[in-house]
């Protein structure tokens, strides 16, 4: 009889190692499969987006001398409450691309500590930004991977988001 062929549906000889158990890269093959299949829904998401890109104008505000400046926000993390919530936020949605220490994946997020571009907007506008996130295609992505709207994860509110910007303000 051949063994490639089994009309009763069972393994067949070649689907097991020599102890008799199943082939053990059917696994990590299907955890492959699920991690691509979620960055490309999270790209064709971004790509999705009404607008695009967001356009953050800068806010200016009158200095004491009659000058102008930019709120960064407040720099120091505000509430802290609030920072550490937007930590944890920022573990189960930020983390993938960004890491666990903020300092970026390589590739993939960039490096948001100390960031120039965190610190040049006000919460508001880094808020804005969070929710609409940046296509790959958009001229100032440096890594030529999207940021998805909201990190990704479409059941963040917007306080969920602030929170997120509180705990980025402590890192800076």
């Amino acid at each position: 009889m051949n063994d490639s062929v089994n009309p009763e549906g069972a393994a067949s000889p070649a689907d097991h190692d020599g102890g008799g158990s199943p082939v053990l890269w059917l696994a990590p093959l299907l955890i492959a499969v699920a991690v691509i299949a979620l960055a490309w829904g999270a790209i064709a998401a971004a790509n999705r987006s009404p607008s695009g890109s967001v356009a953050v104008p800068p806010t200016t505000t009158s200095a004491p001398g009659g000058g102008s400046t930019t709120p960064p926000g407040d720099g120091g993390g505000g509430d802290g409450e609030a920072a550490a919530r937007g930590e944890e936020i920022y573990k189960g949605t930020c983390v993938a691309c960004h890491g666990p220490d903020a300092k970026g994946i390589p590739g993939l997020g960039k490096d948001l500590t100390n960031s120039e571009f965190i610190q040049g907007l006000t919460d508001d506008e880094l808020i804005a930004f969070i929710k609409v996130g940046r296509p790959a295609d958009d001229p100032e992505n440096t890594t030529g991977v999207a940021m998805p709207p909201k990190g990704g994860n479409p059941s963040l509110s917007d306080q969920d988001i602030a929170d997120v910007v509180a705990f980025l303000r402590t890192l800076q």
